[in-house]
């Protein structure tokens, strides 16, 4: 056990003007995840403070914030990796903060409702289900992985520039579906994405890869889709009838 020192952004905003930071000293195993430590705080010592919980595994997606300067995932962020007794933990940038390390997720969702993150196979149903090779799986597993933490959204600095950017995770998750051969969403359903707040919007500087807990690398499906989209373009081109 040793004690720590944590500095907590904090932020009510039915009676605070602007967010503060409020230190709590506690003593902690170094082996604790920094939720463990939350969750300790919270409980011993203010229950007022605010985060998201859930799995505690890096499944679920729901503890991401900024620790030390990093965005992660407070489950996976064990207190001997940070090399200091002073651990500052703040809320996910570029969403509004809802009370404390809690932020409106609002826009993630609504961009990831847009791209329609769903299978959409042929309407009539193969007798032997829906199967793909294991071949073709490898070529979107990475994308299957990503848990829809914000993370990637938070770090991405097209996001930060409040144009109505969709970010990496919507992108990259709508790549995992157009690549998918079972996918038969037609090419006038997701070709709304071509424009500055779609995939010609990404800087291409992979921030999204830096935090992504799971190794999605968003910017490679955002790649993905950009050929795609040229190619179905072009079969568009070839498809047309000379006058």
């Amino acid at each position: 056990m040793g004690k720590y020192v944590f500095r907590i952004l904090r932020f009510d905003p039915q009676k605070d003007k602007t967010p503060y930071f409020q230190e709590f000293e506690y003593e902690s195993s170094p082996k604790d995840a920094v939720l463990d430590a939350l969750l300790n705080i919270r409980e011993n010592l203010d229950p007022t403070l605010s985060f998201r919980h859930s799995c505690r595994e890096a499944v679920c997606g729901s503890c991401g914030m900024v620790i030390n300067g990093r965005i992660t995932l407070a489950c996976r962020t064990i207190l001997e990796s940070l090399k200091d007794k002073l651990v500052i933990i703040e809320p996910l940038p570029n969403l509004e903060i809802q009370k404390d390390l809690m932020v409106d997720l609002t826009p993630f969702w609504q961009a990831l409702r847009e791209v329609e993150p769903y299978l959409q196979p042929a309407e009539s149903h193969p007798p032997k289900g829906y199967r793909i090779d294991a071949k073709q799986m490898e070529k979107i597993y990475q994308f299957i992985n990503c848990i829809l933490c914000g993370c990637c959204y938070s770090a991405c600095p097209v996001v930060a520039r409040g144009q109505g950017y969709f970010g990496p995770a919507a992108l990259a998750k709508l790549y995992r579906f157009v690549r998918d051969p079972r996918d038969l969403r037609p090419f006038s359903q997701w070709e709304k994405i071509d424009k500055p707040q779609g995939i010609w919007g990404c800087d291409t500087v992979f921030r999204c890869h830096d935090v992504c807990p799971k190794d999605v690398r968003p910017a490679d499906g955002i790649e993905g889709l950009r050929r795609k989209l040229i190619v179905e373009k072009l079969k568009k081109v070839f498809r047309r009838k000379p006058k």
